[in-house]
């Protein structure tokens, strides 16, 4: 009985002892990791597939990696591009260990983070290569996968020796200087206020090129019918002082009794005025006497048309004349008022004017001074209509003065 007690305290010690040792000799290896056996600091052995590995117990080390992508963010890093204008450049790159031993041998028993310290100088000086090489342009532009390949190649060779392998390098932000940003933003303000003020320039130039040929179509059709207005109005005035001198003309003493009554009635008007006269004085000689004994009519009643004068009778247009609508162009040979939506008034034919000649276009200054002459020979025919009426009506007062009948 003593002795098999003394077997089961030997057998349980040995059995953890053996239990203790196996567990010791065995290492598992996750899908996730790479891992090394290390004897004495060196590496005797990879495991590289997932599953169980055996070593050699308190003699052997392993060491596990992570076989994932890792991400490395950089610092904002300053960089100069080819023009020399300069930028904040923020990266971030993806790599992956690919040769655990040389991993091993690079970074010592630091392991990722002192992967980590080393790779983002490589990364850093290769953004530095490829970005000073093109300009700030090209870095600032949406299409920029061509120089995020060629810094993650530029990285890659330069990383090779520490057993790890770039994946892919991103530039997640380039931007300006914070003391350069204020210039900038002040330099397009003031390029898009310089483009606002060429446009509105050059709407301003166009509203007065309207408004200038505007105003000269204006001009002309104002003088145009100033002109014509008065020739109408001068033709109707002599017309009219035909009339009266050839009417008062047959009887003098009747045009003197006609024009005695027309004085009574503005003096007479009862309006508070007072007047101090000789009840014998001329103004009151019609009240004494009509003037019946004086008068001389004419035997034969002349119709007025065959007691104007030929020039005035060729002048009056034929009843029977067709009115016609002038033609009359602008110095650049179009219809004078049609842009202006303005039609000409119909007129008898022998009052048109005829056709006016094409000229060259001409400064508007110039245009303004033809409108100014147009508008000049509008007042000269005023003046002479006036004149015509002004020897009519001379000829009309001589006789008409109430002088002591």
């Amino acid at each position: 009985m003593a002795r098999r007690l003394t077997l089961a305290a030997i057998a349980i010690p040995a059995v953890i002892v053996v239990v203790v040792v196996g567990m010791a000799s065995i290492f598992i290896v996750d899908e996730r990791e790479k891992g090394l056996v290390l004897r004495i600091g060196r590496v005797i052995a990879v495991k590289e597939e997932p599953g169980l590995g055996v070593k050699v117990p308190f003699l052997d080390n392993v060491v596990k990696y992570d076989d994932r992508i890792l991400g490395l963010p950089t610092s904002p890093l300053e960089v100069t591009p080819l023009d020399d204008r300069r930028l904040v450049v923020d990266a971030f790159a993806r790599w992956r260990i690919t040769d655990p031993v040389r991993f091993r041998q690079a970074v010592g028993t630091g392991g990722i983070q002192v992967a980590q310290g080393r790779l983002e100088p490589i990364v850093n000086a290769a953004i530095r290569e490829v970005l000073g090489s093109v300009p700030s342009t090209m870095v600032l532009s949406d299409d920029r996968t061509a120089l995020m390949n060629q810094i993650r190649d530029e990285a890659r060779s330069n990383s090779a020796g520490l057993g790890v392998e770039i994946i892919d390098v991103r530039l997640t932000r380039t931007d300006l200087p914070e003391q350069n940003l204020n210039a900038t933003y002040a330099r397009m303000r003031a390029e898009r206020q310089r483009e606002a003020a060429d446009e509105i320039a050059r709407g301003g130039e166009a509203a007065q090129r309207v408004r200038a040929a505007a105003d000269r179509t204006v001009v002309e059709l104002t003088s145009e019918a100033q002109k014509r207005g008065e020739i109408v109005r001068g033709e109707a005035d002599a017309e009219r002082n035909a009339i009266y001198a050839d009417a008062f003309g047959r009887d003098p003493e009747f045009f003197a009794f006609t024009r005695s009554m027309t004085s009574y009635g503005r003096a007479l008007k009862g309006e508070n005025s007072s007047m101090v006269l000789q009840p014998d004085g001329e103004f009151f000689s019609y009240l004494r006497d009509d003037g019946a004994s004086r008068a001389n009519p004419s035997p034969v009643a002349v119709p007025v048309e065959s007691s104007r004068p030929a020039s005035d009778q060729s002048s009056q247009p034929d009843s029977d004349e067709n009115l016609v609508t002038p033609t009359v162009t602008d110095r650049e040979g179009n219809p004078l008022g049609e842009s202006a939506g303005v039609k000409l008034t119909p007129v008898p034919e022998s009052l048109t004017t005829p056709p006016q000649e094409s000229s060259e276009v001409v400064a508007p200054a110039a245009s303004l001074d033809g409108a100014g002459t147009d508008a000049a020979d509008g007042g000269n025919a005023q003046d002479e209509g006036q004149d015509d009426a002004a020897s009519a009506d001379g000829t009309t007062d001589d006789s008409t003065a109430p002088a002591g009948n």
